[in-house]
């Protein structure tokens, strides 16, 4: 089975890339499933087995964050992806924590950038890009050439080893090269391990202390005279 791991910020178009790939993946003969993790709430479970009839699964983090949550679930998404006799499972991760890498060794890593949204965002996304294999950047048709240009060059600045596809998602232009991603990518294998280091440690506001100040906290802190910040990939 290949796994495909796709994240990116809320309303990139991640949802409507993976439509777009899902319907061609199916026309192909390829058996896929599907499962959405975000944070409160997510309906594309329903659309993708309403409109392409596949297995879906939805998983909340609740009050985990959602990188966290998609470790600690994807072992069982496998097994239950594997008894669905899917040979693709395409995992879509709200990906919010911008200092986890939400993919997986072997896994193709997809991030959904919208070239709407400021020239800076790749500077500003870290593991999530960086750790990629293909950074797809959506909406071009709303952004002049220039723009465009100057997208893909900070993300080939900030990631120099990621393949950037540049697609009118809204009208599934360019979608063909991400399915030939897919097709020419490895199968998934054990041992599954979380690609890139998670952050140096739990700190005392993620277990629950809610107290403002560095005074209240303890572990890996970073002061406001002070450059202790771990910034990892």
């Amino acid at each position: 089975m290949k796994v495909v791991i796709c994240a990116g910020p809320p309303t990139s178009g991640k949802t409507t890339v993976l439509k777009h790939t899902t319907k061609i993946l199916k026309e192909k003969g390829h058996r896929l499933a599907y499962l959405k993790i975000d944070v409160q709430y997510a309906n594309e479970d329903e659309l993708f087995a309403k409109e392409f009839g596949i297995p879906t699964k939805k998983v909340y983090s609740g009050d985990l964050c959602p990188d966290h949550c998609n470790v600690v679930v994807l072992g069982d998404a496998i097994k239950w992806a594997a008894q669905e006799k899917a040979d693709i499972l395409i995992v879509e991760t709200a990906g919010l924590c911008l200092r986890c890498s939400p993919y997986i060794e072997r896994a193709l890593g997809l991030v959904v950038l919208e070239a709407t949204s400021g020239m800076n965002l790749p500077r500003k996304i870290g593991p999530m890009l960086s750790l990629a294999d293909v950074a797809v950047v959506t909406k071009i048709d709303l952004v002049s050439q220039a723009e465009r240009e100057v997208f893909r060059a900070n993300v080939n600045e900030a990631a120099k080893n990621v393949a950037v596809i540049e697609t009118d998602a809204l009208h599934g232009i360019n979608i063909g090269h991400i399915v030939q991603r897919i097709e020419q990518m490895e199968e998934l294998s054990e041992p599954l391990l979380l690609r890139g280091n998670p952050p140096v440690g739990t700190c005392t506001i993620c277990v629950g202390k809610k107290e403002i100040g560095k005074e209240a906290h303890f572990g890996v802190l970073r002061t406001l005279e002070t450059d202790i910040f771990y910034r990892g990939e």
